[in-house]
């Protein structure tokens, strides 16, 4: 394997730009993120500013972060992902300082030692040490994946940017002060929407039902999400639904999901999906955002 040295991001100008005041942003990419689509998804339905905020798939969280609720219930069956987050929220100055680290030191070479070290889970690990890890190679794993074995070891090659783009500390500071004020779990969705009521918005974006029976979901956990799963979340919303919760689901606009939701209301979008392994399919693709 080679061991050139992409060349790095100084620590310049970069870092000092602010906008006044900072806004929080997605701190991560992820497969399936909907930033390109939060403009459909608010023209359906504002989320409820005077109940709770749920979303239990959160991922990169970007309506999370654009609607900015006062509270707010997350949780992810991704426990790195929400440990990430945990981290972020009680020390973002020291996940600040890792990340620093990780764009001065980056290369080929170094990817695969963090990636190497993170699969290991040695015990000198902190959460801190392990969050910024986790954004590192978010960041710079090809094309934004996050993917792992059945065995759980994320296993994404580097990326082929040459320059590296970490973080914006301002808006990482931004992004922390607003999860201050959410409730963050590692939890089941069902776990997470027990205590879900009247009034409360409720945002389902779970793995996509595939759209062809040859068409794998590529997981970011070692358990996936198979059509029962897809059938069992339709039930829970269904539950929500007559609970008085307003509720969203995005997914694929197929016949099954389509069945599974009947008594709901479907609005079709076009969304280009730029995560993919495979670079041809990254075209658009037709969407439905779900309400009741």
């Amino acid at each position: 394997m080679s061991t050139s040295k992409p060349s790095t991001i100084s620590h310049n100008s970069r870092h000092e730009i602010k906008t006044d005041p900072p806004l929080p942003t997605p701190i991560i990419k992820w497969a399936g993120g909907k930033t390109k689509l939060l403009n459909d998804i608010l023209k359906q339905k504002q989320p409820s500013m005077t109940g709770n905020y749920f979303e239990p798939f959160f991922g990169s969280g970007a309506l999370f972060f654009k609607v900015a609720p006062k509270r707010a219930v997350l949780s992810d069956f991704n426990s790195d992902l929400m440990d990430m987050y945990i981290s972020v929220v009680n020390d973002v100055e020291k996940v600040i300082k890792y990340l620093c680290q990780h764009e001065k030191k980056h290369s080929i070479e170094y990817y695969y030692t963090i990636r190497d070290k993170w699969n290991k889970r040695h015990k000198n690990q902190s959460s801190i040490m392990r969050a910024s890890m986790f954004i590192y190679l978010n960041k710079t794993g090809y094309n934004g994946l996050w993917r792992v074995n059945k065995q759980g070891k994320y296993n994404v090659p580097i990326g082929t940017q040459t320059n590296v783009n970490l973080f914006h500390p301002h808006k990482l500071r931004a992004s922390a002060k607003l999860l201050k004020n959410a409730k963050i779990l590692k939890s089941s969705y069902r776990e997470t929407l027990n205590k879900a009521k009247k009034g409360d918005f409720v945002y389902l974006d779970p793995p996509y039902c595939p759209l062809s029976s040859t068409a794998k979901f590529t997981s970011y956990t070692a358990e996936g999400f198979d059509e029962n799963d897809q059938k069992e979340l339709a039930l829970t919303a269904k539950d929500l639904k007559k609970r008085g919760c307003i509720v969203m689901i995005s997914n694929h606009e197929t016949p099954y999901v389509r069945e599974i939701y009947k008594g709901f209301r479907f609005h079709r979008v076009s969304c280009t999906r730029s995560i993919n392994s495979n670079p041809k399919k990254r075209g658009a693709v037709t969407e439905l955002i779900i309400t009741n």
